[in-house]
């Protein structure tokens, strides 16, 4: 079966497809957002989409404990959707996250282009697991008059 270029896939899909959210904002200035997996800043741009690109990373929240999943796709699974994802899990500190992150998306060669938006989506998804703490509230230090 031959493949499709990417490129060609993108003219086809760009315009209307089923996780196209549009936004408009004052007057006809228009965003346009996607819902589709492996987009890592959820905008309707070649770059960014997991449709028209072979290589694609995506790194969501892992599950109860503070893990995150660093996900990135098979170049020779295409035609195989059960397969076509490797998942790495990570459980480690923020620091050895972001470094494993940064091997892995850019001194690796697999799309360095993404190496700067993979780093910013793992904060904000380590972000979002951190659980503030509930408890006695600080005190006021300042003096009472």
């Amino acid at each position: 079966m031959a493949t499709v270029p990417g490129q060609l896939i993108w003219e086809i899909v760009k315009r209307n497809n089923s996780f196209l959210v549009k936004e408009f904002g004052r007057g006809n200035a228009g965003v346009q957002f996607s819902k589709e997996s492996n987009n890592l800043y959820n905008l309707n741009s070649f770059k960014y989409s997991g449709l028209a690109n072979k290589k694609t990373v995506s790194i969501q929240p892992g599950g109860k404990d503070l893990s995150v999943v660093l996900a990135t796709s098979k170049t020779k699974k295409q035609n195989k959707p059960a397969s076509l994802l490797h998942k790495s899990v990570m459980r480690k500190e923020f620091r050895s996250m972001a470094k494993a992150v940064a091997n892995q998306v850019g001194d690796n060669y697999y799309r360095p282009d993404l190496k700067n938006a993979a780093l910013a989506k793992l904060s904000a998804v380590h972000k979002s697991l951190k659980v503030s703490k509930s408890g006695a509230k600080k005190r006021n230090r300042q003096v009472r008059k």
